[in-house]
């Protein structure tokens, strides 16, 4: 996905974002959004473009899956300090 985020399925990108942020509160429509455990902007917004998924959707997920991962690492060296 990283190296070329040109050529990825919609089906794929919408597997790993329920992997990392669990099922989309809204589907139905053109549009899948994912709720992100952090304020201000809580939310992956994906689409399809004729099976694919837009790059700069590819993009924005790989940025928000990085949040994440750093956020629960900052928690478990937390939890490791106690």
């Amino acid at each position: 996905m990283r190296r070329n985020p040109l050529g990825v399925r919609y089906v794929d990108l919408h597997r790993v974002c329920e992997h990392y942020f669990g099922p989309a509160r809204q589907t139905g429509s053109s549009h899948a959004i994912f709720r992100t455990p952090w304020p201000g902007d809580p939310r992956v917004n994906i689409q399809s473009d004729h099976g694919k998924a837009k790059a700069y959707q590819v993009r924005q997920v790989l940025a928000a899956i990085e949040r994440k991962e750093s956020i629960n690492a900052e928690a478990e060296q937390t939890d490791d300090g106690r």
